[in-house]
């Protein structure tokens, strides 16, 4: 598989709606992780990320303009012991519930599927890493419709092993805009995972379409230690 630049997949696609990264820093040091958000409504845009325990939460920038919160408001981010969640939405809580009875990733995701946004059907993207004692691993997953048939959920998990050095993955919901949006095909995107955490995180927030673009979360986690730091772009502000 051909290792794209994130930057120009980013830029040459004005909505790819929600989207996840995950891979390694290209000095080995750290597990790396990325979560976007997008928007075309009002009700979409009007959204922000705030810290909540050791992960995330969206939340209403101005709470009066808040219509519909079914499936906008969330945590897109969690930490279960050793294993950090990334989610575009409350499929984040069914993972760090059933994985903490024992249960698999992938498992906990055959409860879920797409999104009941008709005609959309919003594909459920996920994403688990594994650190410990400096041994990581990641999977993501997609839940989708069969071609826009909502009687049909198609599955997918995709687990990356010895992740490589400067080396991710990015999967998103949608190939691009429309009417109505049509969800991400084949297997995520490699990609190049490169620059200090502060040049990455202002690498994707700039190559996001300037009025789509709504929240960004970048996480980077020492392998050795499991300690991370984290960076939070919001539009609104």
């Amino acid at each position: 598989m051909k290792k794209l630049s994130l930057e120009t997949e980013l830029k040459g696609n004005s909505y790819p709606g929600r989207g996840i990264i995950i891979g390694k820093s290209k000095d080995g040091k750290y597990a790396v992780t990325a979560y976007f958000i997008m928007g075309r409504s009002e009700n979409s845009r009007n959204r922000i990320f705030v810290e909540e325990g050791e992960g995330i939460r969206t939340q209403a920038f101005d709470a009066s303009k808040l219509s519909d919160p079914s499936l906008i408001i969330y945590a897109p981010v969690r930490v279960l012991g050793n294993k950090t969640i990334v989610t575009n939405g409350d499929q984040t809580d069914t993972i760090y519930e059933l994985m903490d009875k024992q249960q698999t990733f992938e498992q906990a995701l055959r409860t879920r599927e797409f999104e009941p946004d008709a005609p959309n059907y919003t594909p459920r993207i996920s994403g688990i890493m594994h650190v410990e004692q400096g041994c990581y691993n990641y999977a993501l997953s997609i839940l989708k419709s069969n071609g826009g048939n909502p009687d049909a959920c198609n599955r997918y998990t995709f687990a990356y092993e010895n992740p490589v050095n400067g080396e991710g993955h990015f999967i998103h919901t949608y190939m691009g805009d429309g009417n109505p949006l049509p969800s991400f095909e084949g297997e995520p995107k490699l990609v190049e995972i490169d620059g200090s955490m502060e040049s990455f995180t202002e690498k994707i927030w700039n190559s996001l379409n300037e009025d789509n673009k709504v929240s960004l979360f970048v996480r980077y986690i020492d392998i050795e230690t499991g300690t991370y730091e984290t960076r939070i772009m919001n539009k609104n502000v």
